[in-house]
Parts: structure tokens; sequence; C-alpha cells
């Protein structure tokens, strides 16, 4: 490999990977146009299957609940602006206050359903030997209130997992798949959901990539207000799409407020994420140097992604790019990269296989949330790092890391020293960034 380095040494070095090139402007080149095209067609049907189904799925239906269906009882934090219509609880127009509810979702026996799967309702009320329902929702109006939740949904590790959803989800949607994932990683840490103000709608970009920003501030309130509390000792957040730039620049803001990230923030897991690969690099060195373990599940088969890095001036999404060459110096770092492009997913975009497929979802539950929500030692291969993770029963490959041999000794220096705070000093007339 050539480890000459232009004055970007992380971008050069992505771009020797085929990273970082520039989408082709579709006007001019007919194989870009062409892929557009596809995703477009991809993302109307998408549309298609979402507008037919039954949304005011939030009104509470005690009545229904099964004596053999699971219940997840979960926290949501919201800067959604709040509904009329109780069925739905919050739009997604932006609020001016962090609201707090505790939503209680069942799930419909195991047998009846396949892991990584929302059954969506049919009608309301809903059916909970067959689907998701809603069995209570409730205010938490004061600090106590919030207190005692904790405190009954707290398992013996007082352990707290944060969930930030991603674009294009209502606020039912993102209640849902958490309580989803919840269930099917087999995680018993206390569940807390953020939802952001998402209109969910596809070509509402824009406007959700400025509702995340506008949240900021509300996430690093709930990350400090989780790490200060004495009923939490460890926080995961496991962040999705454009929930991970919301997820990154909320921790990067706690640095700064902080001078440090708490140490109860153990691990953080970005699945697909859908941030800049510049950016990210600087989120990570304004972090500083005491940072939680970092997870990035990856896909080059990404289409959302592929649609964002177009709208985005051509620049790669670091969940759209191939890490793996680097997965050994980011591991130094204490960043993981998970290689998902060859498991199938639900998702005709291929972007939700986090949730969707049952392999990952397992691995977010014995393998990264275990090492932290499960209170599970790493195994000796997870630790010494591995080529690839099998599933039994699926041929599903999850690269995990890769040799140390496949990057030079010069261009892991360099990546490294990228990764890294700046020293501020004037070499050459120029100071790092």
């Amino acid at each position: 490999m050539d480890t000459r380095m232009s004055p970007n040494p992380f971008r050069s070095m992505f771009a020797l990977q085929g990273i970082g090139r520039s989408w082709p402007a579709p006007a001019t080149d007919r194989k870009g146009a062409r892929q557009l095209l596809s995703v477009a067609v991809l993302m109307s049907l998408a549309m298609t299957g979402c507008a037919t189904r039954v949304e005011n799925v939030l009104q509470p239906q005690v009545a229904v609940a099964a004596s053999d269906a699971s219940r997840v009882n979960m926290l949501v934090a919201t800067t959604r602006k709040s509904s009329d219509d109780p069925g739905r609880l919050y739009s997604g127009e932006r609020g001016t206050a962090i609201s707090l509810n505790n939503v209680s979702v069942s799930i419909p026996p195991d047998r009846n359903r396949k892991i990584g799967k929302v059954q969506w309702p049919s009608r309301v009320p809903p059916n909970p030997q067959k689907e998701f329902a809603v069995l209570e929702t409730g205010k938490v109006a004061t600090e106590e209130q919030a207190f005692k939740w904790f405190r009954k949904n707290r398992n013996a590790k007082r352990q707290v997992l944060i969930f930030v959803h991603g674009f294009n989800n209502t606020y039912a949607d993102a209640v849902f798949r958490f309580a989803q994932i919840v269930h099917d990683s087999g995680t018993d840490a206390a569940p807390i959901l953020f939802a952001w103000p998402s209109r969910a709608r596809v070509f509402d970009y824009l406007y959700d990539k400025e509702s995340a920003n506008y949240s900021r501030r509300a996430l690093e309130d709930l990350i400090l207000q989780a790490t200060r509390s004495p009923d939490v000792d460890d926080v995961t957040i496991l962040a999705h799409s454009m929930g991970t730039w919301l997820a990154a620049e909320a921790l990067r803001g706690v640095a700064m407020r902080e001078k440090s990230i708490p140490a109860k923030v153990k691990n953080v897991i970005l699945a697909s994420p859908d941030i800049d690969i510049d950016v990210f690099r600087r989120q990570f060195i304004e972090m500083g140097p005491k940072r939680p373990h970092f997870a990035i599940l990856t896909s080059t088969h990404d289409k959302a992604l592929e649609v964002s890095g177009w709208l985005s001036g051509g620049v790669d999404r670091v969940g759209g790019a191939d890490l793996k060459p680097y997965g050994s110096v980011l591991e130094e770092l204490g960043v993981s990269v998970i290689d998902t492009s060859a498991t199938a997913s639900n998702d005709p975009l291929g972007h939700n296989a986090f949730a969707d497929n049952p392999e990952i979802v397992r691995l977010l539950g014995r393998r990264l949330a275990g090492q932290s929500l499960a209170g599970k030692e790493a195994s000796f291969a997870d630790r010494a790092g591995v080529a690839a993770a099998n599933f039994a029963g699926s041929a599903a490959r999850v690269a995990v890391a890769t040799p140390v041999s496949v990057i030079s000794g010069k261009a892991r220096d360099v990546l490294k020293r990228e990764l890294s705070p700046s020293t501020g000093q004037l070499v050459d007339g120029q100071v790092s960034y």
C-alpha cells in the first residue's frame, strides 16, 4: 500500500480504498443517473408500503393484553410537539421542551413471530396474539417519578440502554422498533428511547437533519442525567442512521461541557451511521481521549446511504464505507467495525439490517451489548480480534476485524495521529485539524 499522504491523510487513506469519491453528476453520468433512479424507485416502494398502514396505534389497549405475550416497558424522552390525537401522542414537528413518557408495549408470543420483525397492527384495537400493542402510556411529570421508573426497571448491574432512532420515523415507528430490539436482543437493561422530531416522509430529509441538530442539547442532557443518577452504573447508546450523527454530536457536546465523557458511558453502537466521514473524524477527536468503546455497523450495499452521500455533495457516509482494511487500527482506538454487507435485510434499501436481521440482532444482544448490558466477559476471540463470525444455521458472515498486516505501519501511524487531538502547534505553515 502506498503510504504517501496528502494534507488530509484520514480522507486520503479512505480514498485509497475508493471511499470519499465524489458521486457522479446525474446529468452527465448515465451510470450515476441509473443508480439514483433505481434507489428512487425503491424509496417509492418503501413509501407505498407505509402509506396504507394504521397510524393511530398508541392509544392504550389494556383490554387486549394477552397472558402469554411479552412486555417491554420503556421511558421515552422526546423533543417532538405533542399531538391532539391520543393514538399518535406526538407529531413530527418540533416541541419547545423535553417531554417524558412511560410507554408499555405488548409483543406477540414468540411462536407467532420472527426475530427482527415489527408486527404492525392491522387495525385498532390490535390482536395481541399476532401484533404489537400499546398497553399503557403516561407522562413522567417529575424527577421523582423518573427515579421511581429507574428503580423499578433497573437490572442487578444498573444498566441503561439509550436508543436514538433514525431518519423517516414517526413516534410510533421508534417506539415499536425499540420494543422489538429490546425483546429480540434479550437485554434486561432499562430501555430509554430518545425520539427527535422526524416528519417521517422520505422527501423531508433536510427537515429531519435540522431536527436532529435542534435536539443535540436535549440528548446531551438525557445522557448526563442518566450518568448522574445513583440508580445507573452503566450506559450503552445505540443509534441508527441519522440518529448516529445526533448521538455523536451529543457525546461531543457532553465531552466539551464536562471536560470528558462520563465513565459510565461504556459502549456506543452506531448502526448504518449517516455521518459525513470527515465530520465523524472531527467528532471523534473532539470527544477527547477518554472515549467509550465504539462499534460501527457498516454495509457497502446500503442504498439509503448512497442517496444521502449524493445529497451531501458526494462525500461518503461512515455507514456505507468499506472500513474493513482499517479494522485493526480502529480497534486500537476503541472502535470495532462490523461489516454487514453480506447479510440479508427485509428492508429494500438495505438500511435496517441492525434490527430486522436475526443474526445481527443476536449479535447486538450477545456480543456487542453483551460486553456491557449482559455483564459477560469478552471471549478470547473478541479480545484478540477475529476475521469473521459465523452464525449457526446461517450463511451470514460478519467481518469484525482484519489482520494488522493489511495496512502498513506508516499508514497506521498517520491514521492514529489523525484521530488524536491536535497539539495546536504550527508546522510548515499549518496547524493540524
